[in-house]
């Protein structure tokens, strides 16, 4: 287990009494609707989850540990809300290198060689368009969904669909409906956290989390837009993560939450890892090379 890991076991363990207290005083007045519970919604189609793991280039793993050695140096330095301000910014920049190097370069083209994730989503992508289904794609950046609609839109040789915190709210109910009309276009590009609640997307059968949110409450309500009353195909889900990075590492820890207690799971995000040590939060951002190029 990670050194992230070490640091919330802990903290898990000492709430698991918490909750557990909290579950037998609280349970019999709640009734808890889950959409796997078939005495509930018999008709709603199973849902299948997937890690889509997704190894590195060489550009993006120069860039990477370049990143990493930048911030061993720079932490020395830093304290107090300085540190923590630094913290947040590299891990942005992890998580841009780890969708494109462009992302963080910021250079127009993004190159689908220069991006494992990119690679993937080709070999993903290719058999939905061989299937001729409809697939919603989510980022947490909406400064690539451009670059992701181009890319996909070759990929289909079709123009899809956005969508992000600058649409305006009348258009979204149009965008809606077309996408859910039969003949409408085959992929949706949404930001993650303005296209994830409100929206009724089950014309897709596919959805795709480019990037993580790290909180699983907002990426579940994101996949709700498929999964939900009114789909009638099974979906697939599809999780990207670059092995040996911070993302494979943050993914191990909201598995084990899971496994703690579902109250625990949403509270992960980036402001847990500003209070980790140095070594601690190197360990947690450090690249592990071989697993970055798929060796192991």
């Amino acid at each position: 287990m990670n050194a992230f890991a070490d640091y919330s076991k802990k903290k898990g363990q000492d709430a698991r009494g918490f909750y557990k207290a909290v579950r037998s005083l609280t349970g019999p007045y709640i009734l808890r609707r889950l959409k796997t519970d078939t005495t509930i919604i018999a008709d709603l189609p199973a849902k299948t989850e997937m890690q889509a793991y997704c190894t590195l280039t060489k550009k993006q793993i120069a860039l990477y540990q370049a990143a990493v050695e930048e911030l061993k140096t720079k932490l020395v330095t830093m304290s107090g809300k300085e540190r923590r301000g630094l913290i947040f910014n590299y891990i942005m920049r992890f998580k841009q290198i780890c969708n494109h190097p462009s992302q963080w370069l910021g250079y127009g083209e993004y190159m689908p060689s220069e991006s494992g994730k990119f690679l993937r989503l080709q070999e993903i992508v290719s058999t939905i368009v061989e299937k001729q289904e409809k697939v919603l794609i989510f980022t947490q950046f909406q400064e690539i969904i451009p670059a992701l609609e181009e890319y996909v839109g070759k990929l289909f040789q079709r123009e899809g669909l956005h969508l992000h915190g600058g649409t305006p709210i009348k258009e979204r109910a149009k965008l809606v409906k077309a996408f859910n009309e039969e003949s409408g276009p085959p992929f949706f590009i949404l930001s993650l956290k303005a296209g994830g609640v409100g929206l009724n997307l089950t014309a897709a059968r596919h959805v795709i989390h480019f990037d993580r949110w790290w909180n699983p409450a907002v990426e579940n309500q994101a996949t709700d837009r498929a999964y939900r009353i009114g789909q009638k195909k099974n979906v697939m889900v599809y999780t990207f993560m670059c092995q040996g990075t911070i993302e494979e590492k943050i993914a191990e820890v909201i598995s084990s939450k899971k496994e703690l207690s579902d109250e625990i799971v949403g509270s992960l995000n980036e402001s847990k890892l500003t209070e980790l040590t140095d070594e601690q939060l190197l360990k947690v951002v450090s690249l592990d090379i071989h697993r970055a190029v798929g060796d192991v």
